[in-house]
């Protein structure tokens, strides 16, 4: 048996303008998501993934040989058609880009183990995508631009174990690792907003509403802050430059800021991490405030730093 894991991800600066070359700062967290393989001879795929509870939330069978790139794809037998279509097609592509991936093989299990709830938006799709990249032996990269669309930043998370800056130059990906690590980090939060935000819609009405001369201030702008954030030693900095950022990206995409929006009263900095809408937030302040301002909102998936942050 092989295994395999990729952590999951938080864009704490960029969002949106890392698909245009903004330098982001981006955080790996502790919930990720593991692929094992065990080889068979069933002639067969058979994938079964399991949620954060243990529970399976998804299975396929697909013929082996339809994996090939001229197979006319088909599924066996699946109880959720959409899910095993998305797979077929990573699986595909894998193979495009390694033709001798599963070359040798008689019949795959695969278990997939999900650490996270599936609507926290941590990367259930880009630690799939890099953990059949490392069983493919391929580039992840690749794997996900073939398959989907993205900045990659997510791919770049599932890979390391600390803090990250990420950056697009001329379509390749530059990371570096770098020390992130706050003396104010107990007043810090991660809280989830009850609901998933499709990522690939934020970025349609990014691309459609915001002008190019306006992405390219606004991403010296980022870059400048994300530089910032690095070398902050107080709260009050980091509250004041990621207020910052919060506007320069309201303008951008013409929508209000999550504290603007919903929480007005609070006592503290809120920052949107990802696409705008749904799934984290990042809030400052003393724990019992932050918990209790939340908890009486029903909002009451509440993460320390350190719960949250790899």
């Amino acid at each position: 048996m092989s295994s395999y894991h990729s952590n999951g991800k938080l864009l704490i600066t960029g969002e949106y303008t890392v698909l245009d070359g903004a330098l982001s700062l981006a955080l790996p967290a502790k919930f990720g998501q593991s692929l094992s393989i065990t080889e068979n001879s069933s002639d067969k795929i058979s994938w079964k993934a399991l949620n954060n509870e243990g529970n399976i939330w998804f299975t396929a069978n697909y013929n082996l040989n339809d994996i090939e790139i001229d197979a006319e794809p088909s599924i066996i037998e699946t109880d959720n058609e959409g899910a095993a279509k998305t797979l077929l097609t990573i699986l595909k592509e894998a193979k495009k880009l390694n033709p001798h991936f599963l070359i040798n093989s008689n019949g795959i299990e695969a278990t997939t183990i999900l650490e996270f709830p599936e609507n926290w938006g941590l990367g259930s799709s880009s630690t799939l995508i890099n953990n059949v990249a490392s069983w493919a032996k391929i580039n992840a990269f690749d794997l996900l631009w073939n398959s989907f669309s993205g900045s990659g930043y997510d791919i770049a998370c599932a890979q390391n174990n600390s803090a990250i800056t990420y950056q697009l130059k001329n379509k390749e990906p530059f990371i570096d690792k770098v020390n992130f690590n706050p003396i104010f980090k107990d007043q810090l939060f991660f809280i989830h907003l009850n609901k998933k935000q499709n990522s690939r819609e934020g970025i349609k009405r990014y691309q459609k509403i915001a002008p190019s001369a306006e992405k390219k201030e606004a991403i010296k702008k980022i870059n400048s802050l994300t530089s910032k954030v690095l070398n902050t030693t107080t709260l009050n900095a980091f509250e004041t430059i990621i207020e910052e950022h919060e506007d320069i990206i309201a303008s951008l995409i013409q929508l209000k800021p999550v504290k603007e929006h919903f929480f007005k009263d609070f006592k503290g900095s809120i920052k949107s991490l990802g696409a705008w809408g749904g799934d984290f937030i990042l809030a400052t302040g003393e724990q019992t405030y932050v918990t209790s301002y939340f908890s009486t909102k029903d909002y009451n998936t509440i993460l320390t730093y350190q719960e949250m942050i790899a």
